[in-house]
């Protein structure tokens, strides 16, 4: 139990009340300061809040990056298996597609639940069961003798897949603060252009030049999915009470005090009914918890529609991408249209760092301005994939795909990421990145579905009135921060 403190408010949450050491804030979200004075004996001080809080963020942030990359190869292996599928005559492009539905329908459902799901429980036990059950889906997609069988197996890594972005953003939100979680964020959200960007190749090379079959897209998933839940089980930790650290956002921590383990072990700073030593809840899951998010601030429903008509564009281009570089230059051979949408993942890695860092920069922390701006860009390059395509250059139509990666994946890190966590406050950062995850990913399945029975031209042009529906009901929230701040 903390004792109650006479110091004043600026000596607290930071602040040094030695006014001769500058203080300002870091990627920890709290002030630096030096903590020893400047005749202070570094070598033999203990270690501070701060010291220890830095150490975790930047494990905490390390396994949550790479971890939710990993999530793309058991989630990507049947995008690196279509090629050799379609090529066996197994099933069709339509089949195909209809399969990838149903994958993302079960991937909607799981992001209004698994998000509610780690507010309650923890985001180890949601991330840790995802994990394994991806893995096993996975397997069981390359060992299945009837490809029939693909639908209760895609169903099932729909459902694993869709535990990562919540609980992980959850992680995240936990250990950083308000002030920095937007740099934090955009940094975590190249996690998954990056795995979007190695996964197929990766997979693929295995699968056609080591292995010589589509199977073995799936085994390798599954492989690195349980090195990456080894990873996680060993290096995370749900929030920072769990290893004695106060809230990242209290205002009455003293970070510059020396660190005591025992402190402030399981404490929160505001602790509902049921919640337990590990700063999660027990108690049972409500149907009503899945809206809690969106009557904490109505802002999160506007996200939610906002990124029901963002995700299809990602989805499509994810998933279908050589498919659709071959329908815009029909005599492109098949390794070309499978390189081509590389510049698309490659533009999607560097997206979120760059919109993450200008909200908040050069906006202030507001996360709408330069979400905004993505999308009329976004907008804009769909409408040009017509006459680039009618160049028959290969290059402009990657240079293309280089654009509207940079910009949707930067519109989908800002909604999906840093604006659901703000928004959604840190006692529901998990709801509401689900939540807002649950509608992106209803509107994914059109990304999924639509160019198996169109070309990338209507499909382009489908995409383009949507992601202007997008803009159009952001702008006028253009100034809007979260409640609490």
């Amino acid at each position: 139990m903390r004792q109650p403190s006479t110091d004043r408010p600026e000596d607290r949450a930071g602040y040094n009340s030695d006014r001769s050491h500058a203080t300002k804030p870091t990627l920890s979200g709290v002030h630096t300061s030096d903590p020893t004075g400047s005749s202070g004996d570094r070598t033999t001080a203990p270690r501070t809040y701060r010291q220890v809080l830095k150490s975790w963020q930047l494990r905490i942030f390390l396994i949550s990056w790479v971890g939710y990359a990993a999530y793309y190869f058991p989630r990507n292996a049947f995008s690196a298996a279509k090629v050799g599928v379609l090529d066996d005559g197994d099933m069709s492009r339509e089949a195909l597609g209809v399969l990838d539905s149903a994958y993302l329908a079960a991937y909607a459902v799981g992001q209004f639940i698994w998000g509610t799901v780690a507010e309650r429980w923890g985001a180890r036990i949601v991330i840790a069961g995802g994990m394994v059950l991806a893995t096993v889906a996975s397997a069981g997609m390359g060992l299945v003798p009837a490809l029939w069988l693909f639908v209760p197996l895609m169903i099932a890594q729909g459902l694993a897949q869709s535990t990562g972005w919540a609980a992980f953003s959850k992680n995240i939100a936990s250990f950083f603060g308000t002030r920095v979680r937007g740099r934090a964020m955009g940094l975590f959200a190249s996690s998954y252009a990056f795995g979007g960007l190695v996964a197929v190749p990766v997979m693929g090379w295995f699968a056609y030049s080591v292995f010589d079959s589509w199977r073995w897209a799936f085994f390798v998933g599954s492989a690195v999915m349980v090195a990456a839940l080894a990873g996680f089980l060993l290096m995370q930790r749900n929030a920072p009470c769990d290893v004695g650290l106060p809230d990242v956002d209290d205002p009455e921590a003293f970070w510059d005090e020396p660190y005591d383990a025992d402190q402030f072990h399981g404490e929160r700073k505001a602790k509902p009914r049921g919640r337990g030593q590990r700063g999660v809840s027990r108690d049972g899951f409500r149907p009503s918890d899945l809206l809690a998010a969106v009557r904490h601030d109505p802002m999160v429903l506007r996200l939610g529609i906002v990124y029901f008509l963002l995700k299809p564009a990602r989805y499509a281009v994810l998933l279908w991408g050589p498919v659709l570089v071959t329908d815009a230059i029909p005599e492109l051979d098949g390794v070309t249209a499978v390189m081509a949408p590389v510049a698309f993942g490659i533009a999607g890695v560097t997206a979120p760092i760059v919109t993450g860092w200008l909200s908040d920069t050069l906006f202030g922390a507001r996360r709408v301005p330069p979400t905004v701006i993505s999308l009329l860009v976004l907008v804009v390059a769909f409408l040009a994939w017509r006459p680039f395509a009618n160049t028959g250059s290969v290059v402009l139509v990657a240079v293309l795909l280089g654009v509207v990666g940079l910009t949707a994946y930067g519109a989908d890190g800002m909604v999906s990421g840093v604006a659901a966590v703000d928004f959604g406050s840190s006692r529901h950062a998990a709801g509401a990145t689900g939540f807002i995850n649950g509608c992106g990913s209803v509107g994914a399945i059109l990304g999924g579905l639509l160019p198996g029975f169109f070309g990338a031209s209507t499909v382009f042009t489908i995409f383009a009135v949507t992601a202007g529906a997008a803009a159009a009901l952001l702008i006028r929230c253009w100034n809007t921060r979260p409640a609490s701040s």
